[in-house]
């Protein structure tokens, strides 16, 4: 990622380029592979991906001039900082360029797959057009290999966003990228501006890939699941839950089921997956990246949590940091030393810089490892990368303790539908699901345009899990932050309220990749 000052970002819009209007604000994407883009048959009685209300909504977010970005999937070879490996990326790069555009702004960017496997991309934590969210089978086709596929729709919110694949456990290779959206009335002022992508890292090691892990846990914990065998005592392959793709193969690198690794912030068992490298914009802390400052300078840092199965903590040593976003929307400033990011959560935060070297710590939560860069605004010598700051064990906010500015808080009130997700499975059957259910496109939690719903998250299982609701923001408790993850601790409700102002299909999920691609994912629809 680059360092740059706030003028020089807004200055060169990163990776976007183009201008114009958008010709008609109910065209959709374009299906580049000869087919047509006409997303999947929705039921009856619901609203389509694709359907006259979809087009309604996004006339409303009056659509502005286009930016145009080209998008490459490919097989990649990278280096991580000391260690090399074969995986896929976005043009080459991990993370992928940064796309950054202006709230306003329509956004036209053109995914080319030159990856063996179909593929799509989830821009997550935008309110978008329905047939854009990119979720193969339910409101597009996947994007084929050897095809293109355009993306274009409004961008209607500022914020701290980001994209990924959501086909498989493709989110575990190396696509993703940091999708920022300017404020044209930008509040806040500051010197210079960083993006900090945080991600676990096991695609090309040793002979792993997230389909290799995906395929050991579904056998269960210590082969005790045996639900997948045939009369003749072999595994039976389990074709991928959102893309059409081959079976898992079975695991040939090492094994990669983490055994106790435990966090009392996470409520026990911190994950599932045991990395061998832990990444800050895609570099290991034996080669960390450095971002150069000016003492005093003040700095907006926006961090990302990429990973697949971590939740990171993460602090800037010798230094407090001021919250000020989470999950792209504002939030009453609160000082903190540090913060607990979990699969899929953004946070945006402003530093004062000090004099010297100082290590930007992400310590993989529970896991006893840790990613890092390093801020430099003078002479000394530069942090080692087992280095712990203080901070970390200082005063950490999450969450539930921000409130919501007063711009874009929800207004009190009751429900008009509660919809209660019941969070099940385990991991010794690696069984995951949504109201004991395994993700199926047909199923359906109705909702209806202009209700007041509400989420309820009751967590049954003994792990911790990141939901995420696509296409909206829901506030958490009263006058609490607006969000679209939040992390369910074991045994624990999480209520979370939002409007229903986006018409369509939209993905409930768990944010832990191999969660969500073993079940825990379900669909609220909006009833015409």
């Amino acid at each position: 990622m680059r360092t740059s000052t706030r003028r020089a970002v807004l200055g060169t819009g990163l990776a976007v380029a183009g201008g114009g209007l958008l010709a008609a604000c109910s065209s959709s994407g374009t299906d580049h592979s000869g087919h047509a883009a006409k997303p999947p048959a929705g039921p009856e009685g619901y609203v389509s991906p694709d359907g006259r209300e979809v087009a309604a909504a996004e006339a409303k977010r009056r659509p502005g001039p286009v930016r145009k970005v080209k998008l490459t999937a490919t097989p990649a070879r990278l280096d991580l900082g000391g260690r090399t490996v074969r995986t896929w990326a976005y043009d080459d790069e991990v993370p992928g360029k940064e796309v950054r555009v202006t709230a306003g702004d329509t956004l036209a960017l053109t995914l080319a797959n030159n990856l063996p496997q179909s593929t799509s991309i989830h821009w997550h934590g935008l309110a978008l057009r329905n047939d854009m969210d990119g979720t193969p089978g339910l409101t597009q086709q996947p994007i084929r290999a050897g095809a293109s596929f355009e993306y274009r729709f409004a961008v209607a919110h500022p914020g701290t966003h980001w994209f990924h694949p959501h086909s498989g456990v493709q989110l575990d290779r190396g696509l993703y990228a940091p999708l920022i959206v300017e404020d044209p009335r930008e509040p806040l002022k500051y010197d210079k501006e960083w993006v900090v992508v945080l991600d676990d890292w096991l695609d090309g090691v040793d002979g792993s890939t997230p389909d290799m892990v995906l395929a050991e846990f579904r056998k269960g914990m210590g082969d005790m699941d045996h639900g997948d065998m045939d009369h003749g005592g072999h595994s039976m392959p389990r074709m991928s839950m959102t893309t059409g793709n081959s079976p898992s193969p079975e695991p040939s690198g090492p094994s990669r089921m983490m055994m106790g690794a435990t966090s009392e912030l996470l409520g026990g068992d911190a994950g599932d997956v045991a990395y061998p490298y832990y990444l800050v914009n895609g570099r290991t802390a034996d080669d960390p990246q450095t971002f150069r400052a000016k003492p005093g300078d003040r700095v907006r840092i926006r961090f990302v949590n990429a990973g697949g199965d971590t939740a990171f903590r993460v602090a800037l040593g010798g230094h407090r940091m001021t919250v000020t976003h989470t999950d792209g929307f504002p939030v009453e400033h609160a000082e903190t030393d540090a913060l607990l990011l979990g699969m899929g959560e953004r946070y945006d935060v402003l530093v004062t810089a000090g004099d010297g070297a100082f290590p930007l710590t992400a310590l993989a939560e529970g896991k006893k490892r840790s990613a890092m860069a390093v801020l430099r605004t003078g002479g000394g010598a530069a942090p080692k990368p087992s280095v712990r700051p203080k901070e970390l064990d200082g005063r950490l906010l999450q969450a539930r303790q921000l409130k919501s500015d007063g711009s874009v808080r929800l207004k009190p009130g009751k429900p008009d539908r509660t919809v209660k997700l019941s969070l099940t499975g385990s991991m010794a059957k690696y069984d995951w699901s949504v109201n004991g259910k395994k993700y199926d496109p047909a199923q359906r939690y109705p909702v209806r345009s202009g209700e007041r719903v509400r989420l309820s998250f009751v967590n049954n299982t003994t792990m911790w899990h990141p939901m995420h609701l696509h296409g909206h923001t829901f506030a958490l408790g009263e006058g609490g932050p607006r969000k679209d993850t939040a992390i369910v601790l074991p045994r624990q409700t999480v209520d979370v309220d939002f409007v229903a102002d986006n018409p369509g299909l939209w993905m409930v999920h768990c944010h832990n990749v191999y969660h969500a691609e073993s079940g825990m994912m379900t669909t609220l629809g909006y009833l015409k």
